[in-house]
């Protein structure tokens, strides 16, 4: 296959791996040759496994032959984020410590449903250390890059998902969003990422950082790439506990450019401030586009994330607490240092972050019977630099990392789902989120797809590479 052939959408290549008109093994290899090329200047991946796709593909085109269905997402490419579980790889989760645990003997779960609807796994992608990090910046395997300008960051924690899929390496990646981990990026990449319900998408066999907001979903340039991924993982699943159980609910067909009688509103506030021009502008034409005009105030939101800080750090540190014991060294210290605070944390203050939490939840979908989707801001900015540690706004000085995530945290603590959008500025894109109440991803990807096809949301093509 050509470089140009390399970038075809999942569902181009599906229907062409289908039809006949080039083989599943093509395709396979025109990623790993384009992996092989360019991944060196993005570092998006860790592992590529090239034997496995290529024997995954090779039985794709034989069921092909023999007049077997093989699936919605025949032959497409796909990789995943280092703390899924992957037969034969050790789930490093990012970290220096999880190299020493023994390879995985099964795929997670959501590997298997790809791969189940005909789509070939190849590789795990880098990510920020055990997933408590916005910027995508790995002290152990080096910082993923942004496929747009390499100088800048890809965004965290899922920072290998963002670049590759942005870098057009694969078209479809796997990533996880505790607070924000998906959205910002997709926001620093130009590309879609779909956060679905917490409890929608099964996340057995992949390493947990915070259980109580940990959810699991996919990237892809385009917004039907987006359904078909979401779709093939959707389903019950026995080995999930804190899965929904929902019965697939499949949203490919009802992807339409028609809005009419959606009510959009945009958040007001809190969401606009602590913010960049461009982020401003991001919003002002997403809504513009769906002719959104009314404001809506989320309640407490400052109080939300403060509270999503507070769960978020003693979690994470109940998680680590054997291997802060043992290995403090071996952890990136700006993640060690924040789990040892929330070591730390007085059970009192806990109790009243979760207390917040179930009022703050009930009256935010209490909102949603006036309106079905509430459009914010992804990022307060476009991709810093790498190694930045502040920015300027508004005259004050603000640390980076802890402010990448100011409007997605607040989304994210109470599991509602997101699409976020790419809104191809120059020179470099920024993403919004388009937030609905629980269990309507149609919703979000209905009114992305229409934006999409209004040229307002587009992944642009990687200027960096």
């Amino acid at each position: 296959m050509s470089e140009k052939s390399a970038l075809m959408s999942a569902a181009d290549i599906a229907q062409a791996v289908s039809g006949r008109k080039i083989t599943a093994l093509d395709a396979t290899e025109a990623a790993l040759s384009r992996i092989a090329v360019h991944d060196k200047v993005l570092n998006s991946f860790t592992d590529v496994t090239a034997d496995r796709a290529r024997a995954k593909a090779k039985a794709i085109d034989a069921a092909i032959a023999a007049g077997q269905s093989v699936g919605p997402l025949a032959g497409v490419p796909f990789a995943v984020k280092n703390l899924f579980d992957v037969q034969g790889l050790s789930t490093r989760a990012g970290s220096k410590i999880n190299r020493d645990l023994p390879p995985s003997p099964r795929d997670a779960t959501l590997i298997e449903r790809m791969e189940a609807a005909g789509a070939v796994l190849v590789g795990a992608l880098n990510m920020g250390e055990y997933a408590y990090d916005f910027t995508g910046e790995n002290v152990h395997d080096g910082p993923s890059r942004n496929p747009h300008d390499p100088t800048r960051m890809a965004g965290g924690s899922s920072g290998g998902s963002g670049s590759a899929v942005g870098g057009a390496l694969v078209p479809i990646s796997l990533g996880s969003d505790t607070n924000g981990s998906i959205r910002v990026p997709s926001s620093f990449c130009g590309i879609f990422g779909l956060k679905p319900t917490y409890g929608r998408l099964s996340r057995a066999r992949s390493f947990p950082f915070v259980a109580s907001l940990d959810h699991l979903g996919p990237f892809a340039r385009n917004v039907k790439d987006l359904a078909l991924a979401y779709d093939a993982m959707q389903g019950p699943d026995a080995d999930d506990v804190g899965c929904a159980g929902r019965s697939l609910e499949p949203t490919l067909p009802l992807l339409t450019h028609d809005i009419d009688g959606l009510r959009i509103a945009i958040a007001g506030g809190y969401f606009q401030k602590n913010v960049f021009p461009e982020a401003i502008e991001a919003v002002a034409r997403v809504a513009k586009a769906l002719g959104a005009t009314q404001t809506i105030e989320l309640p407490e939101v400052a109080r939300a994330r403060a509270a999503a800080y507070i769960i978020t750090t003693t979690e994470g540190a109940s998680l680590h607490l054997d291997r802060l014991r043992q290995r403090p060294n071996d952890f990136d210290p700006a993640v060690r240092d924040r789990l040892i605070a929330g070591a730390m944390v007085p059970a009192p203050y806990v109790d009243k972050a979760q207390k917040f939490r179930r009022w703050y939840r009930a009256k935010v979908l209490e909102l949603y019977k006036s309106v079905d989707v509430i459009l914010a801001p992804a990022t307060p900015c476009t991709a810093p630099k790498l190694g930045q540690v502040n920015f300027v706004l508004d005259g004050v000085e603000l640390p980076v990392r802890a402010n990448i995530g100011i409007h997605t945290q607040p989304i994210s603590f109470i599991g509602l789902p997101v699409v976020a959008v790419p809104v191809p500025l120059e020179p470099m894109p920024i993403g919004v989120q388009l937030i609905v109440a629980p269990w309507r991803e149609d919703i979000a990807l209905r009114v992305a797809y229409a934006l999409e096809q209004m040229g307002v949301a587009a992944a642009p093509p990687p200027r960096g590479l």
